[in-house]
């Protein structure tokens, strides 16, 4: 999202020898890979989920071995973006968007207060964690990861499962249940640090050279934007200099890939800022990490893209992006 922005500037006569220790940073942290380790991931990230939403996630995405916290969370935000008021061409209503004829086999009084109401998350949430608890039952016994076959059952049915002895050999399937446990990770805590990307010095090098251009809201880069971007449109212009498609609002941005601690940032990683740090929906700003505290971004209309210190009250925390990750994001609408 392309919101006014107050941050703390830095002038943008920053001098050349700090950008080159940034730039040179930044390189020697894409050549040492090797040591980069990814580790197993449980309970939610900080800020990943609405504060509103996350005490249903983390009880009921505990349900069964076959879910997780993350692996729920990745679910409803596929299906719905966390809104409770989402209906579908198809019929699918609320927040994990059930139809009608499952609901009525599947839907709980999650919240005991009498009714089953399929628009109110504290029913639907439940819910969905028991429909998948559900499926994980019936396919308990055929071989292979419990997790992948109840979510290839949940696309493409128990029964196609059983038959194949594991995911279809459906396309459609083998990439719901990989979008699913890849976004998955971007909605849970880490354990271990987050393995570093491999193309952030190629997007800090891009946005780098688009230092001192003005501010255009809404602007892409594009020849009828006179080469001018917006702090999204910056993002997503520079990872798409790598082959990473990230989605245009900044929100959305958000999910491309893990959430590192603030003591864990590297150059590349995308930082946000918000106006409510315990929802990441209010994200209204994003720019470009290049280490010592600063990042690259198009602040706001009347200024220069530059670079400015993170370290502001708004700061909501950051997303280390991979394709995968940015590949399984649901389809951002346009802003």
């Amino acid at each position: 999202m392309r919101k006014v922005w107050l941050g703390v500037s830095v002038a943008f006569g920053v001098s050349f020898s700090l950008v080159a220790l940034l730039v040179i940073g930044t390189y020697m942290v894409a050549a040492d890979l090797a040591g980069g380790g990814t580790g197993t991931t449980v309970g939610l990230a900080k800020g990943a989920v609405p504060a509103a939403y996350q005490p249903l996630v983390q009880k009921w995405g505990n349900l069964c071995p076959a879910i997780n916290p993350a692996l729920l969370a990745a679910q409803l935000y596929q299906e719905s973006g966390w809104n409770p008021k989402a209906q579908s061409p198809a019929n699918a209503k609320g927040i994990a968007q059930f139809i009608p004829a499952t609901w009525a086999s599947h839907g709980v009084d999650g919240d005991k207060d009498g009714d089953r109401d399929i628009w109110d998350p504290r029913d639907a949430i439940p819910s969905a964690a028991a429909y998948d608890c559900s499926l994980a039952k019936y396919v308990k016994d055929v071989p292979g990861d419990l997790t992948h076959n109840m979510l290839a059952s949940y696309n493409a049915g128990a029964y196609a499962v059983i038959k194949y002895s594991g995911v279809p050999p459906y396309r459609e399937t083998q990439n719901y249940v990989k979008t699913i446990t890849t976004l998955a990770k971007s909605f849970a805590a880490p354990v271990q640090k987050v393995r570093p990307s491999q193309q952030s010095a190629a997007a800090i090098y891009f946005a780098q050279k688009q230092l001192g251009k003005p501010y255009l809201w809404g602007g892409d880069g594009t020849p009828e934007d006179g080469g001018r971007f917006d702090c999204s449109g910056l993002t997503k212009a520079a990872y798409k200099t790598v082959g990473i498609d990230l989605p245009r609002v900044a929100n959305d941005q958000w999910n491309a890939g893990p959430h590192p601690k603030r003591d864990e940032l590297l150059p590349g990683d995308l930082v946000f800022f918000a106006y409510d740090l315990d929802d990441p929906r209010s994200i209204h700003h994003v720019g470009i990490y290049v280490g010592g505290g600063q990042m690259i971004n198009a602040p706001y209309t009347g200024a220069v893209i530059r670079f400015d210190k993170i370290d502001t009250p708004d700061y909501i925390g950051a997303t280390r992006v991979t394709k995968d990750g940015a590949k399984a994001l649901p389809t951002a609408n346009s802003a």
